[in-house]
């Protein structure tokens, strides 16, 4: 699945009415206020901070570097596969992986768009933790491809919510930036508060699958208002990262409780589970 950098450029709107000779002075300011800031503020890659041609892309190197996810991976999780698994002749999209087949996930499925290895680590870093937002557009179309049909028939796009003590923290939910992302580049309804956080809940990190799972056990609910929207609806839930799909799970319950037909969970990385 070869990615291809998208530029993120907010639209330019000019008043109804104007002459095309000021609409055209009006652009060309734009473009010159543009150019200064990037004289100023140098585009750099979203990844390691290398000189970038425009904003919101990855340099050269991390680009070739990313390992995107493609078949075969699990039809249920979308852990990637070892292509000699597929030793039953099925087709590389409808093979499970032991775990799934043992323990059936809460949600319908999941893809990702990268493996987390160092580049996707210094990417979703930066989303979280660096303020690095001009490479939303570039995230919201990956995800849309990882995504496919599930992304372009949603009938709501949903992100995996901060409780509010660590929202006031972080100043922003990194997922809400990329459930927006995917919803511009794909048009479907962006829910941003369908679900929320009913309790804190200690960082997932070091924490076996296990008490990842106790942990974040009743930690979701669907908002009431929401309610009439999630019943029926096919959901697509947006994270940055999954690891053992913990917290995939616990909001795919909430979901589910509500009423949700389908839950498909779109990341930006995944961590590579050993087999």
């Amino acid at each position: 699945m070869p990615l291809e950098p998208v530029n993120f450029v907010e639209p330019v709107e000019t008043p109804i009415g104007l002459k095309p000779a000021l609409q055209r002075a009006a652009m060309t300011c734009a473009a010159v206020a543009k150019s200064g800031l990037d004289l100023l503020l140098p585009p750099q890659c979203l990844a390691c901070r290398t000189l970038v041609d425009r904003p919101g892309l990855l340099c050269a190197k991390c680009f070739a570097g990313a390992q995107t996810i493609a078949p075969p991976f699990c039809r249920s999780c979308g852990v990637p596969l070892p292509s000699a698994a597929n030793v039953s002749g099925l087709p590389a999209i409808d093979m499970s992986c032991g775990r799934c087949l043992t323990e059936p996930p809460v949600f319908t499925r999941a893809r990702s768009v990268f493996i987390y290895d160092e580049v996707a680590r210094r990417l979703v870093h930066d989303l979280k933790y660096g303020d690095r937002l001009e490479g939303r557009a570039s995230f919201g179309a990956w995800l849309a491809r990882a995504g496919g049909e599930y992304a372009t028939q949603a009938d709501l796009i949903v992100p995996v919510p901060l409780h509010y003590f660590r929202l006031v923290r972080r100043r922003y939910n990194q997922a809400a930036v990329l459930a927006k992302a995917l919803s511009q580049s794909v048009r479907r309804p962006l829910a941003v508060d369908a679900v929320r956080r009913i309790r804190p809940t200690k960082s997932q990190t070091g924490l076996s699958a296990a008490e990842r799972a106790s942990n974040l056990r009743r930690a979701f609910a669907v908002r009431n208002k929401w309610l009439p929207r999630v019943k029926g609806a096919q959901i697509v839930l947006v994270d940055d990262v999954m690891t053992t799909g913990a917290t995939a799970n616990a909001c795919a319950r909430a979901l589910k409780r509500a009423g949700a037909a389908e839950i498909t969970v779109l990341t930006l990385a995944r961590v590579k589970e050993p087999m």
